[in-house]
């Protein structure tokens, strides 16, 4: 227990004291010192964080429990992550970049109207408190609970364990996002990528071991070889997550998350120049190629070792295998790794929901001549009640039937689809106004309720998601004809700020390496 606690500690505190080191002389003052890290982010920093705010226990548990029950057909929602970042890099980013954005709403009152990004603004702060952030804090203390029982070392019962474990993760993590801002989250981000990394290569790479003492690849061929069925990426229509998805649905979120998401694409916005801002998108494409070994292929593994004795519940399968493979030595690193891990995405986006309310809420409607200074008090003191409200969310969503990881993309596609609909249509569709957009909004947002959490509809829900943008589009294209406004949309004006040379080349490879991923594992 002592190792555990001093290796926990060890690496714990090296990344306070990096990111201490890195911060000591920043201003975090001003709004674009505190919610833009002072444009200052280079590409593999920006990588890094990104990913880490993507890549979190939701799915080092949702994610190997889903490809533990169902399969490596699973792994399309990383995958397929490569080309949107792709398309972001080449098509999104230098707008925004052009356009000096510090949020997504606030481009949307430039293209439409201040209510369309009222909306959007709320919807988002709405989604990361009732979706992610408690979904986000409950794995974190599932997976710490599940691998070095906490509820026993404090002689207390597991629902109380998981309490204080969800209560002192989320204190924690407030306390980067409070006091440090993006620049914190940032540098936070990149060295508990570090980590995450190894600790997941680690465990993967352990557990093969444990397939086959010999080695870890010829584990790998026994896990293959036993289980041929499982490492199928052509899912069938009655499967999790069927092929056909990718042509509906699937691709619209993965370009709205990596393109459209305010907590990803801030990181974007905080980049050095166009140049940072391409290769930290086009880096972290290349880093979600690799990912799956870590969040898929430790769930196809104890699927070999342990069949299916924890089919009812996936979700506490990968705590079973790094209890049973870790080396005790080695339990106080991992615990740190997936505390960062947990930390990276939470103060993330509590950073993220921080920059949404007071650049798009808080100033225009309550505090117009607000200095620079109550801007960022204002930022500080909504973390901290999101994150309290975060924390008291977090144990309802235990018990989700199909898996955390399903569960958090069932609620996302609230929010997501009807947002990437309008924001697909200003970025695209010249003809379409602030009224359609909001009836999109409005009409995207109730569709999706209704067949997804009211009515019984045999349809997949990712199938879902390709309906409502259709229908989003039809709404939207229909209103903007009953109902014109005066509002003259202009186009954004090309500058020469010179984009990275070889974005085009790079991104084509990752697309071509996609699409041979499918075609070896089909």
């Amino acid at each position: 227990m002592t190792n555990t606690i001093l290796g926990f500690l060890a690496f714990t505190l090296a990344v306070i004291i990096y990111v201490w080191y890195k911060l000591r002389k920043e201003n975090l003052g001003t709004e674009k010192g505190y919610f833009l890290a002072g444009k200052s982010l280079t590409g593999p920093i920006i990588a890094g964080s990104m990913l880490l705010t993507n890549i979190s226990t939701e799915h080092l548990i949702g994610m190997n429990g889903n490809a533990y029950k169902n399969g490596i057909l699973v792994m399309a929602w990383e995958v397929t992550s490569a080309v949107a970042l792709v398309i972001a890099a080449i098509w999104f980013i230098p707008k925004y970049i052009r356009m000096g954005l510090t949020t997504i709403p606030e481009y949307l009152e430039n293209r439409f109207d201040k209510l369309t990004r009222t909306l959007v603004a709320a919807f988002l702060m709405i989604s990361f408190v009732v979706t992610l952030l408690p979904i986000v804090l409950y794995t974190g203390a599932l997976n710490i609970e599940g691998i070095f029982e906490v509820s026993s070392q404090l002689n207390i019962s597991k629902t109380e364990g998981l309490w204080y474990t969800v209560l002192a993760i989320g204190g924690i993590g407030s306390l980067y996002a409070i006091f440090g801002g993006l620049k914190a989250v940032a540098f936070s981000d990149t060295l508990n990528g570090i980590g995450l990394f190894l600790g997941g290569l680690l465990i993967t790479y352990l557990a093969l071991k444990q397939v086959d003492a010999g080695s870890a690849w010829q584990g790998l061929k026994i896990v293959y070889s036993s289980n041929p069925e499982k490492f199928n990426m052509i899912g069938g229509p009655e499967t999790v997550l069927p092929f056909s998805t990718l042509f509906t649905g699937l691709m619209i979120n993965q370009l709205y998350f990596w393109g459209m998401n305010q907590s990803i694409i801030q990181r974007a916005f905080g980049a050095k120049n166009l140049v940072e801002a391409q290769k930290g998108l086009i880096y972290t494409g290349v880093l979600k190629l690799f990912v799956p070994v870590i969040i898929v292929l430790p769930g196809l593994v104890a699927f070999h070792l342990y069949g299916d004795q924890f089919f009812e519940n996936p979700d506490l399968i990968y705590p079973v295998l790094v209890k049973r493979v870790l080396p005790a030595g080695l339990t106080g690193f991992f615990a740190a790794v997936i505390l960062g891990a947990v930390l990276s995405t939470f103060n993330s986006v509590l950073n993220s929901a921080s920059t949404i309310f007071c650049i798009d809420l808080y100033k225009p409607y309550f505090a117009k001549k607000a200095d620079q200074k109550k801007m960022v008090r204002a930022g500080k003191w909504v973390a901290l009640i999101l994150a309290v409200f975060s924390i008291a969310a977090a144990p309802l969503v235990a018990g989700a039937p199909d898996g955390l990881y399903q569960m958090l993309q069932q609620l996302n596609g609230i929010f997501f689809i009807p947002i990437a609909s309008i924001m697909f249509a200003g970025l695209f569709v010249k003809q379409i106004n602030a009224n359609g957009a909001k009836a999109g909004l409005l009409v995207g947002l109730i569709f999706y309720l209704l067949t997804t959490f009211v009515f019984e509809v045999d349809i997949h829900f990712v199938h879902i998601w390709g309906i409502e943008f259709v229908l989003n589009f039809l709404v939207m294209i229909i209103i903007s004809r009953l109902m014109p406004t005066d509002k003259v949309v202009v186009d954004i004006q090309k500058d020469d700020s010179p984009q990275w040379p070889h974005v085009k080349t790079v991104g084509l490879i990752l697309v071509v390496l996609t699409l041979l991923i499918y075609i070896l594992l089909s």
